[in-house]
């Protein structure tokens, strides 16, 4: 009965990692396809990905699900007790993630049929952010510090490049351009990118803290100009 317990310990773990990097892949799909449909003006595809969010939400509920099934079950300890401790966090920070694709998604619906030049170049800002998503799963996939910390430093340069999409759009709303309302969508979008990047380096915190088993949120982490957790406000 022991060992039967305990190889059905390791399946549910294994489980449940299979489940949260699911989710991850969702949700990076979800930011590229609400970014695309933004800059395309693509309604069908804003619609569908608003659509599919309802996937996110099933996979948000079945890891907490897992996760709380555990904790009742086997009581884990030490390192397992980090592990799910860091998922049942990670999955609160893909969901918010994907509803902020949602966001974007409705911005572009706002200005679907709008004939207006681009206001913002958003298309590195996105770059960057879905790529901070990516390598913040891999490290925890891997389980690999220095790339989760990479992260939380190049999360700075997200930050500046929303800085300068505030100042941009501050000029052109200053200027009185006709395009004030696609500017000021623009302007929420690249706001809803920033945020992704302060999710991806929530969970890149995680990760040190599951591989450590120390917690670096409100610490500065050597070379970043900023530390402590992210949220939506």
């Amino acid at each position: 009965m022991s060992e039967h317990t305990d190889k059905r310990y390791e399946e549910d773990l294994t489980r449940l990692r299979r489940s949260l990097v699911e989710m991850g892949g969702l949700v990076e799909r979800q930011i590229g396809d609400a970014v695309r449909a933004f800059i395309g003006g693509d309604r069908a595809l804003a619609e569908s990905t608003i659509e599919r969010d309802h996937e996110v939400n099933h996979y948000d509920v079945d890891v907490d699900d897992q996760c709380l099934r555990l904790l009742a079950l086997h009581q884990p300890a030490a390192r397992d007790l980090r592990f799910i401790t860091t998922v049942l966090k990670i999955t609160t920070d893909l969901e918010r993630i994907g509803d902020l694709a949602v966001n974007v998604c409705e911005r572009g619906l706002e200005l679907a049929g709008s004939t207006q030049e681009p206001a913002l170049d958003l298309l590195p800002l996105a770059d960057l952010s879905r790529r901070l998503l990516r390598e913040s799963l891999d490290a925890f996939v891997r389980e690999e510090v220095d790339l989760a910390l990479k992260v939380c430093q190049d999360d700075d340069v997200v930050d500046a490049m929303h800085r300068r999409m505030v100042e941009d759009a501050l000029a052109g709303l200053r200027r009185g351009s006709e395009g004030a309302i696609e500017l000021v969508a623009h302007l929420f979008v690249s706001k809803y990118l920033e945020r992704i990047g302060d999710h991806a380096t929530n969970i890149a915190e995680m990760v040190v803290f599951l591989v450590n088993g120390r917690s670096i949120r409100h610490v500065a982490v050597p070379g970043s100009k900023s530390g402590g957790e992210r949220g939506d406000g």
